[in-house]
Order: structure tokens, then C-alpha cells, then sequence
């Protein structure tokens, strides 16, 4: 049953980002009467990580990024993990055109706008790399019309700016996808609010930082917030712990034994950004290189047209850096507060196990303005330096998994993680969402994700079901392997989107 008192809500969602609107517009969606509370430690929602400018903006589809798609032994690629990124990402389209529909977002290009998808290689290894991408995924049904060039004036048709000043005797190749976006998140988590905040039983709390979670006898959980000086606390029986880079010491507060020895790795991270209209309307598109040797999936270089409050502008980067804080707006202490008993020889593990990663922060950390300039001007020959401004992106903390080794020597160690990571009790009553990338392309993913694991035995015919299939009518179909069902789902919500479709 739910709770009409405001100090027992049935769901708490820790974190004002993406993640939390998402999910609590699903639970809104799938049972008008729960009453949900939000809390949030800054000022306002989407500060974080969803703000437009601490994000690349990437409908993130797999369609240009090339750490999805890794290149095996034989030569051949493995585009299996690309193929999940790409149809999660239908999913997050689908919740979104229900909304468009409904009117709980009144304009979709508010926040979302069609930006072709590309990527870019030069040199002869890399090229022979990419035309065996473009064999293998242009075979498949969800990657229809993807083009493929080695053409010099086709790929300065589709972004000019890469080709303009560029070497005419070095091999270059691209491949583009039409069907690509361009989305605000912070836009968007404020018009999900906007619409959360319409209906009974939902409560938002800025500057109130949940600083205790504690079990009760009942199984509910204690949630204590410190607002303005003073603490208080609610009692909820669910807790969702959506709130990016803070999530895991909130998860160590839970005490619970499924987080026990997950650790967290901060990488920060650079933009250069360009506001200067001239320069910026000559780009509608987005252009994602390969990433360096070592690097993590998010310093994959690229050059972004971006939209955010309907301004245009164009972000390169990004350039990985290291901070100890695990939020852009945290605490320099947070990665040594992190640190315990139970996940020392984890970090320690990762920390033998990744020595590249760490040598590549070093040298990205010690880049100088000119080095990073000059890396731009691989993809921008033309760029002109007063264009372009240093820009600080969102915080991100890859997660470090605990695991037992293999071999007959037994022993704790651990695994760095570059996706996201649901960790929730035994009886399903919290989940934490840990990590980083692709991150708000697979919102709504996750969110169905949460509901399966935590309110499995809800999704039945007398139930949430059919509110779930009206939300996402693929709900329960693998759009990798049904074709037509993909075909006419992406028509559908392109058409409701206002956004391109092949």
C-alpha cells in the first residue's frame, strides 16, 4: 500500500540527475500512487553530470564509437556490445515520445535534435579497421543506412571542418549515421521534474544532503538528511541511489553486504569549447575518433556539435584528468573517504592490473595548453586558438568490482569497470547505480532495469504491465533480433522525437 505521510514515503531517490528523474517517472508512470520523495544535495537538479555542458550530449547509440565496436585477432569486429548500447538507447526514445505524447514534455526539440553520428580515422591501419566496422555493422538491421567513405570531398560534404587544411596524401575513412542526436540531459531532467512535481504525492528537496542510511527493524530504511544546519530523517522502503559520482560512499553507508569491496577510480575531465557561431554552424554533426592506447572509454576524442538552451557551440575532447573529488562540486577527500577494509586490495588489484590507464593520466594530466590545442588540430586542421576556451566536464568514477581470482590461489581482487553497475540488497529494498558511461543515453534502460530487479513481482497483466508496455511497447522484445519490430518502433518515436529516420 502506499503512504500518504510525508515522513514515510514508499521510494526515495538520492540525486537530482538524469537517473533519478528517469526512474522516478517510470515508478510515477507504472503507479500514480506512490508517493516518492527526491533529495539533492546542490541547489537544483541536473548540476552534475546531466548539466548540457559537463556531457558530450551524444544520443549515445553506438553509432561512432569505436571503443564499442574492439577489433578481434583475425582481423574481423565484435559488435556485440554495440548492438546492446544501440537498442538500450531505443528504450530511452521510446519513454520519451510516450511523454511527448502525453504532454508531459511539450516540445521535444527542447531538449533533443537530429546530429548525424560520425567517425573519423586516418592512416592505413585504421581505415582497413573501420570499412571492416562498416562491413559487419551495416549488415545488421539496427545500423540501416550507415554510410561509408573514403572519398576526400564526400567526407568534407558531411563535416567540412575535419577536411579543410588536412594532408591530401594521408588515407583517411568515415562513416556516418543520419539517425543521430544531439541531447541536452540537463534540459531534460528539468522538464522530467518539472512534470514530477505536477503530480501528487512527489517532493523535491534541494540543498538537503543524505548523510545516514540505516536499516530498520521492519526492513524500511532510515534516510538522514542534513538541510540548512539541521538533520532530519524519513523512512522509506525503497531507496534508489542515483546520485553519480556520490553514490558509492552513500552505498558504503548502507552497509550492506552486496557493496561490500566496490571501490571507485575519479577521472575528470577537459573540454576545449567553441561559441563562435561562424565557426560552429559549419559543424552539425558529431565526430568521434579512436582513443588513445590505455585510455578510458571517456577520453575517446571527438568533436561535438553541441545544443544546450538552444545555443550552438562545438566541444573537443575530452582530456582525461585526475582529481580526488568523486563530483565536480565534491569534496577533495572524497576518493581517501571511499577507501576501507573491504576494498583496499580491489583498488590495489586494479591499480597493478591497469598500469596504462595510469600512465596515460599522468601524461594527460601534465598535457600543456599548446599539446591539447595541437590535438584538436588533427580533427580541426583550421582551428584558430582564440575560438576556442578550456571547459571542465562533469566528474566520473569508474567503478572497481570485487571478485575472487582465478587459479587454484584463491584471493580478493578486482576489476575496473568502464559501464554502469546496479548493486542492490538481497530483498531487493535498495540499489545503488554505480559508473559512468554510456550513462544518460541508457537512462531509461537502467530505470526498467531497477523495476525488474527490485519490483519483478509488480510486472504482471493485473498489474504494471500494461502501463509499462504503453510507456515502451518493445518492452519484453529483443529489438536485435526482430527486425520489423525495430523498423517500426524507431519510425514511430522519430516521427514523435521531430528527429531524422532512415
Amino acid at each position: 500500500m502506499s503512504s500518504s505521510n510525508p515522513d514515510r514515503p514508499d521510494i526515495v531517490l538520492i540525486g537530482a540527475g538524469i537517473m533519478s528523474a528517469t526512474l522516478g517517472t517510470v515508478l510515477q508512470e507504472l503507479e500514480s500512487s506512490l508517493t516518492i520523495t527526491m533529495f539533492e544535495t546542490l541547489h537544483d537538479c541536473a548540476q552534475e553530470s546531466s548539466d548540457g555542458w559537463n556531457n558530450a550530449g551524444t544520443g549515445h547509440a553506438a553509432n561512432c564509437e569505436l571503443n564499442y565496436t574492439p577489433q578481434r585477432e583475425d582481423g574481423s569486429v565484435d559488435i556485440s556490445k554495440a548492438l546492446e548500447v544501440n537498442t538500450e538507447f531505443d528504450l530511452s526514445r521510446q519513454l520519451w515520445s510516450f511523454l511527448v505524447r502525453k504532454g508531459a514534455i511539450p516540445d521535444p526539440s527542447a531538449f533533443i535534435n537530429s546530429c548525424p553520428h560520425m567517425s573519423f580515422v586516418w592512416g592505413k591501419a585504421n581505415v582497413a579497421f573501420l570499412h571492416a566496422r562498416f562491413k559487419e555493422m551495416s549488415a545488421h538491421h539496427c545500423y540501416k543506412g550507415m554510410e561509408y567513405a573514403e572519398d576526400r570531398s564526400t567526407i568534407a560534404g558531411w563535416a567540412p571542418l575535419i577536411m579543410d587544411g588536412r594532408d591530401d596524401s594521408e588515407p583517411v575513412a568515415a562513416t556516418r549515421m543520419i539517425t543521430g542526436t544531439d541531447v541536452d540531459y540537463g534540459t531534460l531532467t528539468h522538464l522530467l521534474l518539472q512534470n514530477l512535481q505536477a503530480q501528487s504525492g512527489f517532493e523535491v528537496h534541494y540543498d538537503s544532503k543524505v548523510i545516514g542510511l540505516d536499516r530498520e527493524a521492519d526492513g524500511r530504511w532510515r534516510v538522514t538528511v542534513q538541510q540548512g544546519g539541521r538533520n532530519h530523517s524519513v523512512s522509506a522502503r525503497f531507496v534508489f541511489i542515483g546520485a553519480g559520482g556520490g553514490s558509492l560512499p552513500l552505498l558504503q553507508k548502507s552497509n550492506i553486504p552486496e557493496g561490500k569491496g566496490y571501490g571507485g577510480f575519479p577521472i575528470s575531465g577537459i573540454w576545449l569549447r567553441c561559441d563562435n557561431l561562424s565557426v560552429a554552424q559549419h559543424h552539425n554533426v558529431k565526430v568521434y575518433g579512436k582513443a588513445a592506447s590505455g585510455s578510458p572509454p571517456m577520453s575517446v576524442p571527438h568533436l561535438d556539435a553541441r545544443i544546450v538552451n538552444g545555443q550552438h557551440s562545438l566541444l573537443f575532447g575530452p582530456y582525461a584528468g585526475f582529481s580526488t573529488r568523486f563530483l565536480k562540486h565534491g569534496e577533495l577527500t572524497d576518493l581517501f573517504d571511499s577507501l576501507s577494509i573491504h576494498n583496499l586490495i580491489p583498488l590495489l588489484d586494479v591499480a597493478r592490473d591497469n598500469m596504462k590507464l595510469s600512465e596515460y593520466l599522468v601524461g594527460q594530466v601534465l598535457q600543456s595548453a599548446s599539446h591539447q590545442f595541437d590535438t584538436l588540430k588533427q580533427f580541426f586542421p583550421n582551428a584558430v586558438r582564440r575560438d576556442w576556451r578550456e571547459a571542465v566536464a562533469g566528474q566520473r568514477v569508474q567503478t572497481i568490482k570485487p571478485h575472487e581470482s582465478a587459479g587454484w590461489f584463491k584471493h580478493e581482487a578486482g576489476e575496473l569497470e568502464f559501464g554502469t553497475e546496479l548493486v542492490s540488497a538481497a530483498d531487493k529494498s535498495i540499489v545503488a547505480l554505480l559508473g559512468a558511461s554510456p550513462g544518460a543515453s541508457t537512462a531509461a534502460f537502467i530505470a526498467l532495469s531497477v523495476v525488474q530487479k527490485c519490483f519483478g513481482d509488480r510486472l504482471t497483466e493485473d498489474a504494471w504491465l500494461p502501463r509499462m508496455k504503453a510507456m515502451i511497447p518493445t518492452f519484453g522484445i529483443d529489438l536485435k533480433l526482430d527486425s520489423e519490430a525495430c523498423r517500426k518502433v524507431r519510425a514511430e518515436t522519430a516521427t514523435a522525437l521531430k528527429i531524422q529516420n532512415v
